[in-house]
C-alpha cells in the first residue's frame, strides 16, 4: 500500500479499494490482492493452454506466428507500458491482461463462430463469457469451493468485455482494452507479412502505416525484407501508444486530484486522437478483407468449424462420452451447454485428436480436462 500511494496517481484503483472476493481470505504477507489473482491466471490449466490455440493463423502454416498465449503476453506487456506511464495500477492491469482471452476455445474466431452457432439457441456462445465460467467455476484449486476466487475488480472488468454496458470501466480495464486492439493490429501485420499474405506495398496505401514507417525512418537504417516488416511492426506499436499516451494524458489532467470511483462517474474515457483513431479503423478494415477473409484461411477455417459443428453433435447426443465433471453439470446447465463448455476449453490439437477417436475411428475416449 506504501509503495502504490508512492507512485500511483489519485485515479488509479488502490489495492486498499477492492471490494474483495467472493470467498474471503486472509491477506497475504507479502503480495497485493491484484498481484495474488495474477499468479492464480497465470498457474490455471486454462492459461497453459492458450499455448496450442491459433490466434488468426493455423500451426499448418508454420511456426512463426502468434498463438493465444504468445498475444496475451504481448497484450501484457504493451497495457503495462501504458499503465506504468499513466501512473496506473500495474498489477491489475497484468491480473486483467492474462485474463481476458483466457476463454477462447480452439481454431480462433471460426471456432467461437461454429460454437455461437451450435449454441444458437441455448445462449450463443462468448470467448469472454466463458472466461469468466473458467474463472468462476471450471476452474479448480486446492480450495473447497469452485474457481480462482479473483478480486471483483478483475471480474467486473471481465464482465464489462461482455456486454460494454453501465458504468464506465476502470482506467485499467480501459488500458488492458486498447493494448488487445493495438496488439492484434501490429502483429497480425507481421505474421500475414511472413506468410506472404500480405506485401509491404500493399500496406503502404494505408495512412497508419506510413505515418509508422516515417517514424521509424528517423530512428533506424534498415535494408533487409526481415528487417524492414520487424521494424514496421516495431513502430506500428510506438506510433499508437506514444498517440494513447500524450491524448490520455490531456484528459487525465482534467480530473487530476480524483479517485479510480469519481473518473469513473464523470466517464472518462481513454483514446487515441481522432486522426489516429481513423487510421486505426482503416487498418482494421483493410486486415479483416486481406488477411482475416483470405481464401487460404477460409479454407482452413471452414474445416475446423465442421469439426468442431461434428463434435458437437455426437457429444450431445451420447453426453457419457464427457469427463465425469462435465457430466455432473449437465442437469442443471443442459447437455448442449455443458457440451460446449467441454470443447471450448480444448485445445486445437486436442480437439484434431477428439475429432479422430470418437468421429473417424468411432471409439468413447475424450480428452480429460
Amino acid at each position: 500500500m506504501e509503495r502504490e500511494r508512492l507512485l500511483l496517481a489519485s485515479y488509479a484503483m488502490f489495492s486498499r479499494q477492492s471490494v474483495g472476493r467472493r470467498y474471503e481470505e486472509p491477506a497475504h504477507p507479502y503480495r497485493g490482492p491484484f498481484q495474488r489473482d495474477r499468479d492464480r491466471v497465470l498457474h490455471s490449466a486454462a492459461f497453459r493452454r492458450l499455448s496450442g490455440k491459433m490466434q488468426v493463423f493455423t500451426g499448418s502454416m508454420g511456426d512463426y506466428h502468434r498463438t493465444r498465449l504468445t498475444h496475451t503476453h504481448e497484450v501484457t506487456m504493451i497495457a503495462r507500458t501504458v499503465g506504468r506511464a499513466l501512473r496506473l495500477n500495474e498489477d491489475l492491469i497484468e491480473a486483467l491482461a492474462l485474463l481476458h482471452d483466457i476463454g477462447h476455445p480452439p481454431y480462433g474466431h471460426s471456432g467461437e463462430a461454429a460454437l455461437h452457432a451450435c449454441l444458437a439457441e441455448h445462449g450463443g456462445f462468448s470467448h469472454n463469457t466463458f472466461a469468466l465460467t473458467l474463472a468462476e467455476e471450471l476452474e479448480t484449486r486446492y480450495t473447497q469451493y469452485a474457481g480462482l476466487n479473483l478480486t471483483e475488480e478483475v471480474l467486473s472488468g471481465q464482465r464489462f468485455r461482455v456486454t460494454h454496458a453501465g458504468q464506465t470501466p476502470l482506467l485499467e480495464v480501459q488500458v488492458v482494452d486498447l493494448a488487445d486492439s493495438m496488439a492484434y493490429n501490429a502483429h497480425d501485420v507481421d505474421d500475414a507479412l511472413m506468410l506472404g499474405l500480405l506485401s509491404i506495398r500493399q500496406l503502404d496505401q494505408l495512412a497508419l502505416v506510413r505515418r509508422s514507417r516515417q517514424w521509424s525512418a528517423t530512428h533506424h537504417v534498415v535494408a533487409s525484407p526481415q528487417a524492414v516488416r520487424q521494424l514496421l511492426v516495431h513502430s506500428l506499436i510506438d506510433v499508437q501508444v506514444a498517440n494513447l499516451l500524450e491524448h490520455s494524458e490531456d484528459l487525465l489532467s482534467e480530473v487530476s486530484g480524483l479517485d479510480c470511483t469519481a473518473v469513473q462517474q464523470v466517464g472518462t474515457t481513454l483514446g487515441f486522437s481522432p486522426l489516429v483513431a481513423d487510421e486505426r479503423r482503416e487498418l482494421e478494415q483493410f486486415l479483416f478483407d486481406n488477411v482475416y477473409r483470405h481464401p487460404k484461411l477460409v479454407e482452413v477455417r471452414g474445416r475446423a468449424a465442421d469439426r468442431l459443428r461434428q463434435l458437437f453433435d455426437r457429444l450431445t447426443d451420447r453426453p457419457q462420452l464427457l469427463p465425469e465433471r462435465f457430466q455432473n453439470r449437465v442437469n442443471r446447465y443442459g447437455v448442449e451447454r455443458v457440451t460446449g463448455e467441454y470443447l471450448a476449453g480444448l485445445t486445437d490439437k486436442a480437439c484434431d485428436a477428439l475429432f479422430t477417436q470418437i468421429i473417424e475411428l468411432g471409439g468413447s475416449d475424450v480428452p480429460q480436462w
